[in-house]
């Protein structure tokens, strides 16, 4: 796929910038965007998918030479794991030293990082960056109870549901989510790795570089 047009990211950094809602496309589903450090906008992201304050929300990174400035622990597995599937359906759960918006990060402070391949994701993570706006989240398209968007027809159906003001649905010459499995979820934060959710990177790739991690 190709790149989305300078339009249509300037549009998407101005929507995050004023602290709304945006719905974009990854590689794997369609996500929900808030600008992770506002207080306000993460509390308008929990109110439309009517989610429980308890529930930690991943953010997008450009890569893993982005979070020395988020302030963020980078472990040599984790670099690895970083170098291995990166940009690509892997997040990263982390210790991190900065504040971010109420319940963004975990209670001990660990971040949920994700790394997106997809050209809308990925050129949205750089012109934030560039803006200095964001980091965003990187939580999935939907409300509490209901499947999330794999397609920009469900997402365009889901930005009409809900409560306030429903997020801005990216636009860019059509382009649209990958449709594969959410990503896998390791938590490199708590000790030994856990991975907390199997999704798109299997035990087959995944397990041979967790075996020699310390338990």
């Amino acid at each position: 796929m190709k790149p989305p047009r300078r339009d249509a990211l300037a549009g998407a950094v101005a929507c995050i910038a004023a602290e709304r809602l945006l719905a974009f496309p990854t590689e794997t589903l369609w996500g929900l965007g808030a600008d992770a450090r506002s207080d306000e906008a993460v509390a308008r992201l929990r109110a439309w998918k009517a989610r429980s304050d308890e529930q930690p929300l991943s953010v997008l990174v450009t890569g893993v030479d982005a979070l020395k400035a988020l302030e963020v622990e980078v472990s040599p597995l984790a670099r690895e794991l970083a170098d291995a599937f990166w940009p690509g359906p892997l997040t990263l759960v982390l210790p991190c030293r900065r504040r971010f918006a109420a319940g963004v990060a975990r209670a001990d402070g660990a971040l949920g990082l994700r790394c997106s391949p997809h050209p809308v994701a990925a050129s949205l993570a750089r012109a934030l960056e560039a803006a200095g706006v964001g980091p965003i989240t990187a939580t999935s398209l939907n409300r509490h109870g209901e499947p999330p968007a794999r397609t920009r027809t469900e997402a365009a159906l889901a930005c009409t549901r809900g409560d306030g003001e429903p997020p801005l649905l990216f636009v860019g010459d059509g382009l649209d989510a990958g449709g594969g499995r959410a990503s896998t979820v390791v938590d490199l934060a708590s000790g030994a790795p856990r991975v907390l959710r199997w999704g798109a990177v299997g035990h087959d790739l995944l397990e041979p570089l967790l075996a020699g991690a310390p338990r």
